[in-house]
């Protein structure tokens, strides 16, 4: 149907003219998705001889330290920007204090990395949850409450034993109050001034969740974490806490979980000045993986619209289990 005479002499926006061909609309992106954003969460299984599927994180394995190598080649020949190296050990203690043992998991893995020296960037986990016998995130009291103040010294030791094992960034996910100042500070003293602090700022106690504890064996035997992680309605609170890890010394910042959380990246984008990182979890991993896997959506396209997301809201990095797939599909665009 051709337009009225009326209406030609009218003007208005012709918005599609940008976007009638493929390469007018890469040339025209506002926001764009690079491999080198991505961190690809790794977990390594102190029991293991042979990388172990993990049923709930289909695609993704708990590697030993033998076989870490590998994950980090492909990794790197992908393009992707770093790792981020969580730690299953052969023993569990009430204290957690394998998080901090030099042979541990976590350490030893970090050595092999830096060994290869894929030129990729390391990222270690810090948090006491995968070594605790009972899966809380810090040391507890007698009534099964968790000592904010208690935990801090052993957070503090783990993370300097990561940076001695050779981790390029420390990232601690526990949220207790004051751990970045507590980290920094005992990075600063052992010489380690050069580690950076990637604190998960913004962690929201989340049902989605629950594959990551399957795979990192790190479920709580009782209770929740609601009293240490954040509260999902409370936007203004997460900017307070974000703020608040900057003030105590961490370079980057993270909001955990991404896509549920985009309002508070893009909160944080506009108040922050450092670079922001957004976590897309396990539960949002596998219910794009769940549904393409029954045919209601396309895997490729509603995982590249995620990411695009979660950049668009203002994510510098995102950690993604989706990295070695978003990757090469990057690279056929």
């Amino acid at each position: 149907m051709s337009l009225t005479a009326e209406r030609r002499e009218t003007p208005f926006r012709r918005g599609r003219r940008l976007r009638r061909t493929p390469a007018l609309r890469r040339l025209f992106q506002e926001t764009r998705l690079s491999p080198a954003s991505l961190l690809l969460p790794v977990f390594v299984d102190a029991r293991l001889r042979d990388p172990e599927p993990i049923p709930s994180l289909a695609g993704h394995m708990r590697w030993p330290v033998s076989r870490i190598g590998e994950v980090a080649g492909q990794a790197a020949s992908a393009g992707i920007g770093g790792l981020l190296v969580f730690g299953l050990p052969a023993e569990k203690d009430d204290r957690g204090e394998g998080a901090f043992d030099p042979l541990g998991p976590v350490p030893s893995a970090l050595r092999a990395l830096r060994q290869r020296d894929d030129g990729l960037v390391i990222v270690a986990d810090v948090c006491l949850c995968e070594y605790s016998a009972h899966g809380h995130c810090g040391v507890l009291r007698a009534d099964g409450s968790v000592d904010n103040d208690e935990t801090l010294p052993l957070l503090a030791e783990a993370a300097v034993a990561y940076a001695r094992a050779g981790a390029d960034v420390v990232a601690p996910s526990d949220m207790m109050d004051g751990r970045v100042a507590a980290i920094r500070a005992d990075l600063d003293r052992a010489g380690l001034a050069e580690t950076a602090v990637l604190s998960y700022s913004a962690k929201f106690a989340s049902a989605y969740y629950g594959p990551f504890r399957d795979a990192a064996d790190c479920a709580p035997s009782f209770g929740d974490r609601t009293t240490y992680q954040m509260d999902p309605p409370n936007a203004r609170e997460a900017l307070a806490e974000l703020v608040a890890d900057v003030e105590e010394g961490a370079d980057a910042v993270m909001v955990k979980p991404a896509g549920l959380y985009l309002d508070v990246v893009a909160r944080a984008r506009e108040k922050l000045d450092v670079p922001i990182a957004a976590y897309q979890v396990s539960g949002e991993y596998a219910a794009i993986a769940a549904a393409a896997d029954r045919g209601l959506m396309d895997r490729r396209g509603a995982a590249l619209e995620s990411l695009t997301g979660i950049a668009r809201a203002g994510a510098d990095v995102i950690v993604t289990y989706f990295a070695l797939d978003a990757a090469a599909w990057l690279a056929e665009r």
